[in-house]
């Protein structure tokens, strides 16, 4: 069976990003429409569907990386911010956006806290079975057209 190891990730977001649309506990705040995604960032996205796709791009980044916080994820959605004269810094995304969209995929049931052997320590969120099984069924869907765009993928 196809996992979501095996295909491109730009294939596997916009199929998920559709299908997380479809769920019920995975929807935009109110202020999703004018907020930014991070200080490097001068104006809010222009996609009006950019929350579902960050969100299928969080619930990708926690399969691969997890356990990861909400702190290490706005890492990953972080850029260089323009200071002017100035040499550019690496700045972190919004981890408000992160902890939300974190937040929304934890009621949701996809993903969930790893605590450490005492149960007293969030080690940050790891995938639930049945995220698992979300992200390989989307893999599956995409796996024809990933095999059209590169034909060495079907040796897998």
């Amino acid at each position: 069976m196809t996992t979501y190891h095996d295909v491109p990730a730009d294939l596997l977001i916009g199929e998920l990003s559709a299908r997380l649309a479809e769920m019920e506990a995975i929807s935009p705040p109110e202020w999703s429409s004018i907020v930014k995604t991070g200080t490097h960032r001068e104006r809010p996205p222009s996609q009006d569907n950019w929350w579902f796709i960050r969100s299928a791009a969080i619930l990708r980044k926690v399969g691969k990386l997890g356990p990861i916080g909400a702190n290490h994820m706005a890492q990953h959605f972080g850029g260089p911010k323009d200071r002017g004269v100035k040499p550019n810094r690496a700045v972190a995304g919004s981890r408000n956006i992160s902890r939300t969209i974190m937040q929304q995929l934890f009621n949701a049931g996809l993903i969930e806290s790893k605590m450490n052997a005492a149960g007293n320590v969030n080690h940050g969120k790891v995938l639930t079975p049945a995220g698992q099984s979300l992200l390989d069924s989307v893999a599956h869907e995409v796996r024809d057209q990933a095999v059209e765009r590169h034909p060495g993928l079907s040796n897998y």
